[in-house]
């Protein structure tokens, strides 16, 4: 479990990362990292058992 939420927060670093790096005002990033954040909480209820 530990492994997997690690590889989470790699794959949510690399995605915020891109995404940053595209966008040219805070309430691009906002979005970006809200977006990001609906990612990974959909992948974690994809996961749990």
């Amino acid at each position: 479990m530990k492994h997997r939420l690690s590889a989470l927060f790699a794959l949510l670093f690399a995605f915020s990362a891109a995404t940053l790096g595209g966008c040219n005002t805070l309430q691009g990033a906002g979005q970006d990292l809200e977006r990001a954040g609906q990612e990974l909480e959909e992948e974690v209820n994809e996961n749990t058992d």
